[in-house]
């Protein structure tokens, strides 16, 4: 056996003694509950505000536009944080995703069960906020109301997201920005967030009130059926379609732009009105082949959101992806197109979608050849002369880095105005 050391003797004796044991156990107390310690003192800072009170309410009325409260408090960019007690943060699930292979059947008895967890679907103590809080910020002398929808966890909304937030602010600084998620509207929200509210951007996640925005529109019985179990949700996670049908409904109610959180900001699009943007038209005609939805801008109560509301409820389909979203869009529009009574512009691709799907990946790359480059130049002038935004879409391109020297990284540099990570895909 080795020999003991005096040093070694001299710490089992130490371990024996009483006043050891106490400062030993206490230790371990003390590392035991310090996150729990930390995380409370962490929340204390996110009390909510209470809304103002509101002088009418023509958005469930149905009359004229919304009347705005008087005043603005100070601090209503933290007014969305929490109301909850949080103890610790939790984050929202990822959107439900079926059991694959189910029959409708299958499907229908599972979706039955997962009901009482699907809090987007009812309101709450939080979410009842929801109008008074809309309000609240939009009366901030907003030059623009700008929505985005944000159903997945804060979590995984990275660097990609921010740049779109951060563009949006850089290319219209007055506009004023919902976006409608209960994951955002938390503390950890809030970080993300903050480097742009310490900015004075006008930027608010709010809890939506799903049955509020459905209120007496077409998709109000749609709402009731689905809640009620009898409705197949279809084999794409439900949170996509619910996706479609929010965007539809808040524009409805309030008017303004919605916006998909997968674009690069160039121009203001402030000054636009009751417009949607093509994917793609027909080389010969120049007329429209494809309708996107992912910017849309119309007037409060504007007639066409009734007919997309009502196509929505009518010819739902959850197991086709686009059917409720881009799809919609276009088959309503191609039945109205001639008629000036709806008062609608259709923007050619170059407006918002300049670079195709398909060529998404080499704004991203650095130009190797001089036939690269000259391509990198062509384009940058094509976007900054006859585009408002760059969909990135976001599928094709979520992995992707951006490559310094890229028309990506340029087009950044240009039009953000913290460009925190912008080499993270």
């Amino acid at each position: 056996m080795a020999k003991k050391s005096p040093a070694d003797r001299l710490i089992r004796r130490a371990a024996k003694s009483p006043i050891f044991s106490t400062l030993a156990f206490a230790a371990i107390l003390f590392f035991m509950y310090a996150d729990t310690l930390i995380s409370g003192l962490s929340t204390k800072n996110y009390d909510i505000l209470q809304p103002p009170q509101m002088t009418s309410n023509p958005a469930v009325e149905g009359q004229g536009q919304v009347q705005l409260p008087l005043t603005l408090n100070s601090t209503v960019l933290t007014v969305g944080i929490t109301e909850r007690k949080i103890e610790e943060e939790v984050e929202n699930e990822d959107p439900l995703i079926p059991p694959p292979k189910a029959s409708i059947e299958e499907r229908m008895e599972w979706f039955r069960g997962k009901l009482p967890e699907l809090e987007i679907l009812k309101s709450n103590r939080l979410s009842e906020k929801f109008h008074g809080r809309v309000l609240e910020l939009f009366n901030n002398n907003c030059s623009a109301q700008f929505f985005m929808v944000w159903l997945s966890t804060a979590q995984s909304f990275g660097p990609r997201e921010f740049l779109a937030v951060d563009s949006l602010f850089s290319a219209s600084p007055d506009g004023c920005l919902l976006i409608l998620s209960s994951s955002m509207d938390s503390p950890k929200g809030y970080r993300l967030l903050k480097p742009l509210l310490d900015r004075g951007s006008n930027i608010l996640a709010v809890t939506p009130d799903l049955p509020f925005l459905v209120k007496n529109t077409p998709a109000e019985a749609w709402l009731d059926e689905l809640k009620s179990g009898n409705m197949d949700p279809g084999s794409i996670p439900l949170f996509n379609h619910l996706s479609d049908l929010i965007r539809l409904a808040v524009l409805y109610k309030y008017g303004g732009v919605y916006l998909d959180t997968d674009f690069i900001f160039v121009k203001d699009l402030s000054g636009l009105r009751n417009a949607i943007g093509a994917q793609s038209i027909n080389p010969a005609t120049k007329k429209w082949t494809r309708l996107n939805g992912a910017v849309m801008i119309f007037d409060i109560y504007h007639p066409l959101l009734v007919n997309f509301l009502q196509e929505y409820a009518t010819t739902f389909n959850g197991n086709r992806w686009g059917h409720n979203g881009p799809y919609l869009v276009s088959r309503v529009l191609e039945r109205v197109r001639d008629k000036p009574e709806y008062n609608i512009t259709i923007f050619p691709p170059k407006a918002f979608y300049p670079v195709d799907w398909i060529k998404i990946a080499k704004l991203f790359k650095k130009p190797e050849t001089e036939a690269d480059e000259k391509w990198a130049e062509e384009t940058l002038v094509d976007i900054s002369s006859g585009s408002y935004t760059v969909h990135l879409w976001n599928k094709r391109s979520r992995e992707l880095k951006i490559e310094e020297g890229s028309v990506m990284a340029r087009l950044t540099a240009d039009h953000c105005n913290i460009c925190e990570h912008i080499y993270d895909p």
